[in-house]
């Protein structure tokens, strides 16, 4: 018998401690312990890993502490453009969704076009007329990440990590050096024994309009397999891309024999770090084993098996 767990994120990148007040840090605990707990009542109650995901992602996005739905970063044209998937670890059918900001919830219209359709990825056009919940897009903004662009485009150059983790600023495309990463994911088991994943975001601050990362391509963001692992990812986008970084940790596992510890430490610190790649992945194999690699200074996560309490972190 396998025990049902939830994993979650909401974001790697750098999280200095000095940046974070004790009255920040103290509601971004709260808020990942309540969605982890909601999300084991559902498995608790024999729901699925499908559902579980959809949830906790779906109280994510509602969340505007984080960057997926209400709470959403900006575009350079002070725009919102929003990405999601899901993947059903069971039959390997998957939905996404990009580039969408009137949609409220983004994981349900992955949702719907992974069971409403016969493809995986969709523009907005699909969801408006599968009745989901629609909105204005200043239901996205908040006062907050406005102020966070505005930072962004003030500035001359962006905050990077080199290859012995640490900080250095490289001149070009300026985005936020504190927020750069603010993707929201969600991996599970349910008593069954199916897995699931699903990611959200509202992408980079300052991002390009129409720019795409990772977070809803599948095999890059966001993969689930019943026989290996099912992962979400956040971070570089473009760089989880060109590692099919999701899709490469289940390939460790099923091709080189590698634990679930292993492939994720190998494609975390291993794989995307020569590429200027930094960030983090949840992920939860067909045992139950959990992994939460990132090679940033911090990843908001959380997790809990059903019957025991949450557990957050943020810095290692």
């Amino acid at each position: 018998m396998v025990k049902p767990v939830i994993v979650i994120h909401v974001g790697a990148g750098a999280l200095t401690r000095s940046a974070m007040s004790a009255e920040k840090e103290q509601a971004y605990r709260e808020a990942l312990k309540a969605i982890v707990a909601s999300s084991q009542q559902i498995l608790s109650q024999s729901g699925s890993a499908l559902d579980a995901v959809t949830e906790a992602v779906r109280l994510l996005e509602e969340c505007p502490l984080f960057n997926a739905g209400h709470g959403s970063v900006f575009t350079h044209d002070e725009t919102h453009e929003l990405d999601a998937s899901i993947m059903d670890g069971r039959t390997r059918d998957a939905g996404a969704i990009s580039c969408v900001s009137h949609i409220r919830n983004p994981v349900l219209a992955a949702r719907a076009v992974m069971e409403q359709s016969q493809h995986v990825m969709f523009t907005a056009a699909f969801a408006r007329k599968q009745g989901l919940g629609m909105v204005e897009p200043d239901f996205f903004s908040t006062d907050a990440r406005r102020e966070q662009l505005h930072h962004a485009q003030a500035g001359e150059g962006r905050v990077v990590l080199d290859h012995d983790g640490r900080r250095d600023v490289a001149q070009g495309d300026p985005i936020d050096p504190e927020r750069k990463y603010g993707t929201v994911g969600a991996v599970a088991l349910d008593s069954a024994g199916n897995l699931a994943a699903a990611t959200s975001t509202g992408g980079m601050t300052n991002k390009q309009a129409g720019r795409v990362g990772d977070s809803p391509i599948v095999g890059a963001g966001c993969y689930a397999n019943k026989n290996t692992v099912a992962v979400s990812c956040t971070g570089t986008g473009e760089v989880f891309i060109r590692c099919v970084a999701a899709y490469d940790v289940s390939a460790l596992m099923d091709y080189a024999g590698l634990t679930l510890e292993q492939a994720g430490e190998r494609v975390v610190m291993e794989k995307l770090l020569p590429l200027d790649g930094s960030g983090g992945l949840i992920a939860v194999d067909k045992a139950g084993n959990i992994a939460l690699p990132f090679n940033s200074e911090g990843m908001y996560r959380g997790y809990g098996y059903v019957g025991q309490a949450p557990w957050v972190g943020i810095y290692r």
